[in-house]
């Protein structure tokens, strides 16, 4: 059933503590299919959040006015349009961007029309693919003046990675690695990328490290692009480890997302694990491991050992309280417990039933235990006996 806007009237209220809008009809809708058609105005900030703006400089110093892209994670995408923004509420997304002419319009899927709009030679309208379903955290798109190197990975993935005009060279690096880890993943998986492509883009302000968006993974400037013939080994293998976790997301966080930001650890502690596992095949002679002591391993036990520690898995209340738990007990102490599971069930059952847990929860949420599940019936041990001592308390 459809019911058309102008047959109903109503009112809409802000709670803004909360975060959201309350719209009451005047009359209850019948039960079955609504289209629901919003009309809104949105601003393009500053605050790197939501949909916001940037400067940026090409290679010899020149600023370029302005680019735009987005950042919805964790629950920020309400602020670029109205939606259910919660990560349990997946949908398709139908993205289309009406631009300046000279911008390039970048979003998860590929474009499948591009023209110039409404015959007026200074703008184009460029539509997108359907997104598959996925939550709203996820979406993405940019504008702004890129030039980008391009490959294929080994399963004829499309691959590029954009950078500010006259700085493409300096994303070589991550292209390179980008191309053989998604291969390592889709192997170690065995669940094929379901899209057609994977683009990384370079962000000049961008308010964390890297962003997962399926199709189109966000990075800082400043961790992504690296002069090939001054870099250093150790600049190398901190490209290498950002490109590979990322990547890891568009498996175990995309394809499958948890229910709520409680599990937030299930994405972020296992990507950190599954990125040195990715770099040490696909790059031995970084010798990655001796990083992962070094980097994660020490580091976390330095946190836990603080009154403000808390367990890897905590209830989430309000949406301020999120970005919150972005923090070392999540990465790091969820990657640590992580590699000491795969280590006490063995390669081999590890990778059986993290197959079977991908295959069953793909396109939709879980929970910790559910994944706890799936190794308990691969390896024949208790694994949710052994793993809740360690994520439910400090």
């Amino acid at each position: 059933m459809t019911t058309p806007v102008d047959e109903l009237q109503g009112t809409i209220e802000m709670d803004q503590a909360n975060e959201r809008v309350k719209i009451s009809f005047n009359r209850q809708l019948e039960q079955g299919d609504c289209e629901l058609t919003l009309k809104f105005i949105g601003d393009i900030n500053d605050h790197m959040q939501g949909f916001y703006r940037y400067k940026y400089s090409t290679l010899d110093g020149e600023e370029v006015p302005y680019g735009a892209s987005t950042h919805f994670d964790p629950a920020n995408c309400r602020r670029a349009f109205p939606c259910w923004d919660e990560p349990n509420f997946k949908a398709t997304f139908d993205i289309t961007l009406i631009t300046p002419k000279n911008l390039q319009a970048i979003s998860n899927m590929p474009i499948i029309y591009e023209n110039e709009y409404l015959d007026d030679k200074e703008w184009k309208i460029t539509k997108f693919d359907r997104t598959p379903i996925m939550s709203t955290y996820l979406v993405a798109y940019v504008v702004g003046e890129y030039d980008y190197v391009e490959t294929k990975d080994s399963n004829g993935v499309s691959m590029r990675v954009y950078a500010p005009v006259g700085k493409k060279e300096h994303g070589q690096f991550a292209l390179d690695i980008a191309s053989k880890v998604l291969p390592f993943y889709t192997e170690y998986f065995n669940i094929k990328y379901p899209i057609a492509k994977a683009d990384q883009i370079a962000i000049p302000d961008f308010a964390m490290g890297a962003m997962e968006n399926w199709g189109l993974v966000t990075y800082r400037e400043t961790t992504r692009l690296i002069d090939p013939e001054f870099s250093s080994m150790e600049s190398r293998q901190l490209v290498a480890i950002d490109v590979a976790h990322e990547l890891a997301h568009q498996w175990f966080g995309n394809l499958v997302t948890m229910d709520w930001w409680t599990d937030l650890w299930l994405n972020e502690g296992f990507a950190s694990w599954i990125q040195y596992l990715a770099v040490d095949k696909c790059y031995p002679e970084f010798d990655i491991w001796t990083q992962f002591v070094a980097d994660t391993f020490a580091p976390f036990l330095v946190s836990d050992a603080l009154k403000s520690s808390h367990p890897i898995e905590i209830p989430i209340g309000h949406p301020n309280e999120i970005e919150e738990i972005f923090d070392e007990i999540s990465y790091s102490k969820g990657s640590s417990v992580i590699r000491m599971l795969h280590d006490y069930i063995g390669d081999d059952t590890f990778r059986k039933g993290l197959h079977n847990y991908l295959k069953e929860y793909s396109y939709k949420n879980t929970v910790t235990v559910n994944l706890w599940s799936h190794l308990s019936k691969a390896s024949n041990k208790p694994v949710n006996e052994v793993m809740s001592s360690w994520t439910l308390q400090i």
